[in-house]
């Protein structure tokens, strides 16, 4: 461990396993440490049952009726963070043009829904479910239409596309100007344009019509939802990038405990664990390893739910969305619930995993999923987190240390990517540019004498 590399990447969530392979590729020499003895830090997936149980500190007997009753140990994966990927965001992107796509295997989400006056109603995935939803009514489903249309084929730079309504014009005033209401702009909003808060109405429009877009063009993909998830849960997705960063001369050490970083009279950073040290200019790693230069932004409550069931009214889907707009409930901030089954490998037959999220805005974090769990009907087992939101103070290029920010409530991986981005492009002073890492794989695989692999 007595070396010195470009980079030193602590801890292995997703982001920054994310970064080392794209890193590795780059030509980087790259040293991954982790304190813990598995992959995925936050964003690590437990198995079997009985781990997940051990973490929020609950006993668990599987030889006790409740326990035989949740099937075979392990066939349970869950996720601590559950979220989709879109299937044209950004994390699918990044997963195809490094070709981590490889080591995956996908299933697409059964539906997405959205809650609306105590009910929850299935986001139309196409024209017929347009036309047959009862979350609007007739003349308002034609004036969304209208709408819809005009966002598909909304370009910034090309005012023929703008019906007069230029990329800088206010959200809010674009919903007026097609006379759209405001359980429509919630479902638009929140549903699709997956917006975190209602601050985006005064915000230009052109970033929620590009949203929309991202919405449209992942639900053309495949058809059902815009979304999906990996089979065996997103602790695949850290191992998989973690792979990707091996091949390219990374180096991982897990179960190692970080003693101190601190910069020698070189100017670099060291970093000592078990009484070795390591060498680097630059260091990446998440807010758990650098407390005293992160700030408190907030904090996100889970509820992570065991079901026998699906969750009612979503058609016996084994997988979906529910997004309940902060409108609805009188809130600041969306509740989002997700739920994900066997059919993706995270659980035993007949066993549902669900979870219910938000961002806490009073002093009692768990009242707020209230609205959430009373959707999941009869609940088997329970297990609630309190989490801080924590960011780095600064941008990291005075001192070389660079940190990520820690996992928002949404149930989605677009704020992660745009986080691993700002990281990436602080860090190296380069834009980031999956074409041009695309094309630097494709010259090493060849000069090894390897060949590229497919698409999702």
């Amino acid at each position: 461990m007595d070396e010195t590399y470009d980079y030193i990447i602590l801890g292995t969530g997703l982001k920054e396993c994310i970064l080392s392979g794209i890193l590795s590729v780059s030509g980087k020499k790259v040293l991954h440490m982790d304190r813990n003895s598995y992959y995925g830090g936050q964003s690590a997936s437990l198995t079997p049952i009985q781990d997940l149980f051990k973490h929020f500190g609950q006993d668990f007997d599987k030889d006790s009726p409740a326990g035989q009753a949740l099937g075979k140990p392990r066939d349970w994966n869950v996720d601590l963070i559950p979220k989709f990927l879109m299937s044209n965001g950004q994390l699918v992107n990044i997963l195809v043009f490094t070709d981590v796509t490889r080591y995956l295997e996908f299933k697409v989400v059964d539906g997405s829904y959205v809650y609306k006056s105590g009910k929850v109603y299935k986001v139309p995935a196409n024209e017929t479910e347009a036309l047959s939803t009862s979350l609007m009514g007739l003349f308002e489903k034609r004036r969304f239409r209208k709408f819809i249309i005009w966002a598909a084929n909304y370009k910034k730079d090309d005012q023929k596309t703008w019906q007069n309504i230029s990329p800088g014009t206010p959200m809010s005033e674009v919903y007026k100007h097609f006379g759209l209401d405001p359980n429509t702009q919630d479902f638009t909003g929140h549903a699709m344009a997956l917006q975190l808060s209602d601050d985006y109405m005064s915000q230009p429009c052109v970033s929620t019509v590009e949203r929309i877009q991202l919405y449209q063009q992942s639900l053309m993909r495949y058809g059902k939802s815009p979304y999906l998830y990996p089979l065996y849960g997103l602790g695949e997705l850290p191992q998989g990038f973690a792979r990707l960063s091996a091949i390219y001369g990374g180096t991982y050490m897990l179960n190692k405990p970080i003693e101190k970083v601190e910069m020698n009279e070189a100017g670099l950073l060291e970093v000592t664990s078990e009484g070795e040290t390591a060498r680097a200019a630059k260091i990446i790693g998440d807010p758990s390893y650098f407390t005293g230069k992160c700030e408190t932004k907030g904090q996100v409550v889970r509820a992570i739910c065991i079901l026998d069931h699906p969750i009612p009214g979503t058609h016996d889907a084994s997988s979906v969305q529910i997004i309940i707009p902060q409108g609805q409930v009188g809130r600041k901030s969306d509740i989002y619930v997700l739920a994900v089954s066997n059919a993706h490998n995270v659980s035993a037959a007949g066993q549902y995993v669900c979870i219910v999220a938000t961002t806490v805005e009073t002093n009692d974090p768990e009242s707020e999923l209230v609205k959430g769990l009373a959707l999941l009907g009869p609940i088997k087992h329970k297990f609630v987190s309190i989490e801080d939101i924590k960011a780095p103070i600064d941008d990291g290029k005075a001192s070389n240390i660079f940190i990520s920010t820690t996992y928002d409530a949404t149930t989605h991986f677009e704020t992660t990517c745009d986080d691993i981005k700002s990281i990436y492009e602080r860090c190296t002073g380069e834009k980031f540019d999956l074409v041009k890492l695309q094309e630097m794989k494709k010259e090493k695989q060849k000069a090894a004498g390897q060949q590229d692999h497919g698409d999702l």
